[in-house]
């Protein structure tokens, strides 16, 4: 194993400890009830407080989160399968199973298809958006991760973490097109709706852009003083990328040359990051400290820390509402398993502890 990746393994282990004190001191032991927004905290200088609190059944582990704006629907990474949860009802519409370590979660409307990505499969599980079924798979490297679907080619490029690659998919038919070596670990792509992938490196802290028609790193820039990136999101119009970093830095660059506009102070253990076009806010979500931090672009070139919103430990995941502009979080109890096999996660997750957290400025 090389000293990047226990690094990584060893962080988690941190997180999880700290979520184990914090969520236990935090939760109920039983099922999490919408009635917990009533105890929110006031609306700080964002807006942004606990609207309600949606429970999942099941035990599994989580990762990424896809919100769906056409049909109210959240695609969340649990486990083995994705839930499928209408979050205006609060009712979980599905569960799209058949799978076995999954993490990234896009959509191809146009296609009328998802892809999951199954690190431990080593493959992407494709499912049919309207009948919420699998229809089928493609070969993928060891520890799929990440992924991004690109509207101008209409592929899909997967993040292999620990296989340093990305599979490229074509969207329509399903088949692997490509394959393109990273030099590094990656974490979360981004499209930029020009013909352009990019992706953090987690293991250089760099930052890259990929042509999306080509298949080729066409820049490689360094994210100091970043240090391993995370989560990436973009404001399209501006052409900036936010990348959050797990020293507790939000590295804000210029996605035409590669340069650093700025860095704003975020919380520990950031997994997620995300912009909204129409309040001009990326977030950063934070399960280390249990908080999402808001930071306004005050102009392409200027940023600030408008606060870090309380939410809870282990909430390091989220999507967006680009219409009503509320945020999902998802996180659970998380427990220490007694006398663990060796080489094994020594945590667990409570059973029907896990919920989405949605967040708004209602």
């Amino acid at each position: 194993m090389d000293r990047a990746r226990y690094a990584k393994l060893a962080s988690v282990a941190i997180f999880l400890m700290m979520a184990i004190f914090f969520v236990a001191a935090a939760m109920n032991t039983g099922p999490v009830e919408a009635a917990r927004a009533d105890d929110a905290a006031a609306a700080g200088a964002s807006g942004y407080h606990l609207i309600k609190t949606i429970p999942v059944p099941g035990a599994g582990f989580w990762d990424y989160l896809k919100f769906d704006p056409a049909t109210r629907q959240l695609f969340v990474s649990h486990g083995d399968h994705v839930d499928v949860v209408n979050v205006d009802s609060g009712k979980l519409v599905a569960s799209i199973g058949g799978m076995e370590g999954i993490h990234g979660i896009v959509l191809a409307p146009e296609f009328n298809k998802g892809f999951v990505t199954d690190g431990r499969a080593a493959k992407v599980w494709i499912f049919n958006l309207k009948t919420l079924k699998v229809t089928g798979s493609a070969p993928a490297d060891n520890d799929a991760d990440g992924e991004v679907y690109d509207p101008v080619s209409k592929r899909v490029f997967t993040m292999n973490g620990d296989s340093k690659s990305s599979t490229v998919i074509d969207a329509n038919t399903g088949k692997v097109v490509g394959h393109i070596d990273l030099g590094g670990g990656p974490e979360f792509p981004v499209a930029d709706g020009r013909g352009h992938v990019y992706a953090n490196i987690e293991t250089t802290s760099e930052l890259i852009e990929i042509d999306s028609h080509t298949m080729k790193i066409t820049h490689r820039w360094p994210l100091a003083p970043g240090q391993s990136p995370s989560g990436l999101a973009i404001d399209t119009k501006h052409h900036v990328l936010f990348s959050g970093c797990r020293n507790k830095l939000m590295v804000i660059m210029n996605a035409d040359d590669g340069k650093v506009i700025a860095t704003e102070p975020i919380g520990q253990g950031v997994d997620a990051t995300r912009f909204d076009p129409e309040t001009s806010y990326a977030f950063a979500s934070n399960g280390g400290t249990g908080d999402l931090t808001v930071i306004h672009e005050d102009s392409p070139t200027k940023f600030h820390v408008v606060e870090n919103v309380p939410t809870e430990m282990g909430a390091r995941t989220m999507s967006l509402d680009p219409k009503t502009h509320d945020i999902y979080l998802a996180t659970a109890k998380v427990e220490r398993i007694q006398n663990a096999p060796p080489h094994t996660r020594p945590f667990r997750v409570v059973p029907d502890t896990f919920h989405i957290l949605v967040f708004g400025r209602k």
